[in-house]
């Protein structure tokens, strides 16, 4: 049985983006939880999930959409990790 890591891209209110990962971190538990500015003072979290390949990463999409201050979220990157 493999398992999949997902990275997400997460978009947060202006001015909550550590608020925002320090809540996705308390509530949700990832594997790693990173701020990265994109461009010109403008700020996204990189949230890294790891879960079992027959578990979907939906689950966890719906999840970080659900927590105060995210406005967006992309799937940035998806790998089978052994």
């Amino acid at each position: 049985m493999a398992n999949v890591a997902v990275v997400f891209k997460v978009y947060t209110d202006e001015g909550k983006e550590q608020t925002t990962a320090d809540e996705i971190k308390k509530s949700l538990n990832p594997k790693g939880v990173q701020l990265e500015e994109v461009a010109f003072g403008i700020k996204i979290v990189k949230v890294l999930f790891v879960h079992d390949d027959k578990e979907g990463s939906d689950v966890f999409e719906d999840r970080l959409r659900k927590v105060k201050g995210v406005t967006e979220v992309e799937v940035l990157e998806e790998s089978l990790i052994s």
